[in-house]
């Protein structure tokens, strides 16, 4: 875990939200007392994850302090965690792993390419290719890929050379992905209403001097009144980032490190306890309201596949039980892992699927947020 609490649906059209009736005239906070946080049961794959994604955790830390040049990414394997590196590891690193090998099995592995060599290939595709097409990289640092996102005429024949090997793939038209009554201090995972339109809070979050609700950049303007499912309001949309997809709610009345992972009508709650990055191989959750309106809770079995490479940089999991990964209206909600204390690890925060495979889940991490915001898990 990284705690970091000081960190300075039309085809082929976007559909960012769940259309709703006008909201309710905002009535006065209940007067029963905040729902006790109870543990969030993972599933087993996801708990025995934990290990591995404390060892990547701390081999991040370091990798994130120096220049690193050679480093192409870090997967979680069944049994171990995956270095993929190009040319020498630096001693630091190679420290830092012996350490984390104390906590799980670590193997070093050889990268063709480096993530800033991946990165660099992917610039000049985006600046070549007509449509923007959405780049990946592969984590073990072999290929970038190129997702046309249902658009006709891309083939690996018309890619321009970039120095490394490039794969086109087709997951369909992108479509964004937009629990009923709330009250201060502000938790994730609930209604979150602008307008006529409904997406999910994400993070209870501050900075040195405010608190807020951490959401998707989708889900509204900068300005614009947020309020919950009865109608309260929440505070003023700020601080959007449509690079990153990400903005910000103002809470005056404060933000709780709880989060929703109940149904509807359910205040079943659990403790946020800090943020981590996230890993391909890592089985992970999201408590959007869409989801929790149709199935009880969150949706889990989610499993890290794919980092972007474009200026979005958003992470896709896959639910693999070929269940539907994400609904329209849980955008901004959490995406979540589990923590050693039995409590959860903010991960990311809910963006997009594609049409016709709804299987995936596209979200941007928490990562990113805090190098955005310079914001932490509200305490």
């Amino acid at each position: 875990m990284n705690d970091n609490r000081r960190l300075g649906s039309a085809l082929g059209i976007a559909v960012a939200l769940v259309i709703t009736g006008t909201p309710a005239t905002a009535a006065a906070p209940p007067a029963s007392p905040q729902p006790a946080a109870q543990r969030f049961e993972f599933p087993a794959e996801a708990r025995r994850q934990i290990p591995l994604t404390q060892a990547a955790s701390a081999i991040r830390r370091t990798v994130e302090q120096g220049t690193n040049t050679g480093y192409a990414g870090l997967e979680l394997q069944d049994d171990r965690v995956v270095l993929w590196w190009k040319g020498t590891v630096p001693a630091g690193v190679r420290q830092a792993v012996g350490a984390a090998r104390r906590t799980a099995p670590v193997q070093i592995a050889t990268a063709a390419h480096s993530l800033r060599e991946l990165r660099a290939a992917g610039a000049r595709l985006r600046t070549s290719l007509a449509g923007k097409p959405r780049i990946k990289y592969a984590v073990d640092g072999s290929r970038v890929i190129v997702d046309t996102a249902g658009g006709a005429g891309l083939t690996a024949a018309r890619i321009p050379e970039v120095g490394v090997p490039v794969e086109v793939v087709d997951q369909g038209a992108r479509v964004l992905t937009s629990r009923r009554d709330d009250w201060p201090e502000w938790k994730g995972g609930a209604d979150q209403i602008n307008g006529n339109s409904r997406c999910t809070t994400g993070f209870p979050v501050r900075n040195s001097s405010a608190d807020f609700i951490l959401t998707a950049g989708h889900c509204g303007s900068n300005g614009d009144q947020i309020r919950d499912g009865v109608g309260e309001f929440i505070g003023t949309f700020t601080g959007d980032r449509d690079d990153h997809d990400i903005a910000l709610v103002h809470t005056p009345s404060g933000a709780d490190n709880l989060m929703y992972v109940g149904g509807l009508d359910s205040n079943l709650v659990t403790t946020v306890e800090g943020w981590d990055w996230v890993f391909p191989g890592e089985y992970l959750c999201q408590s959007g309201g869409s989801s929790a309106r149709d199935t009880g809770g969150p949706v889990c079995g989610l499993r890290v596949e794919k980092f972007n490479t474009d200026s979005g940089d958003a992470v896709e999991a896959r639910q693999v039980d070929g269940r539907p990964a994400v609904r329209g209206g849980d955008s901004g909600g959490p995406v979540f892992g589990p923590s050693a204390s039995g409590n959860v690890i903010a991960k990311g925060i809910n963006n997009y699927t594609y049409v016709g495979n709804n299987t995936i889940l596209g979200f941007q991490d928490f990562g990113t947020a805090t190098r955005d915001y310079g914001i932490w898990i509200a305490d």
